[in-house]
């Protein structure tokens, strides 16, 4: 699907496709993973958790940040990263919903 596509389709929609496409690496799994461990992180501390260079590490941080799931303070030369809890609940609750919506008897 071109970017020039989803206009087509709800808010809600582009941004649960958002939230998947952010879930959508083992790497950020990873990463959402140490920082649900530790509540807060600086950078260089997920790098020392995960077999990845710093420069992929600052890859995958910036997609989940984009796509709204953590956020980041600046602390002089470093960036402390946390879950955005309000964003957090809104992934749980679209993707609860998209998976609940499913009632089963498919005939396929």
């Amino acid at each position: 699907m071109g970017l020039s596509k989803t206009e087509e389709f709800t808010v809600k929609d582009v941004r649960l496709a958002a939230y998947a496409k952010a879930l959508a690496h083992p790497a950020r799994i990873a990463i959402l993973q140490v920082l649900l461990k530790k509540q807060s992180c600086i950078c260089s501390d997920i790098v020392d958790e995960l077999p990845l260079s710093q420069s992929t590490v600052s890859q995958h941080l910036k997609e989940l940040k984009n796509a709204g799931l953590i956020k980041g303070d600046i602390d002089g030369p470093r960036i402390c990263y946390c879950i955005d809890a309000e964003e957090w609940e809104k992934a749980k609750t679209a993707l609860g919903l998209l998976f609940q919506s499913y009632k089963g008897g498919c005939s396929c």
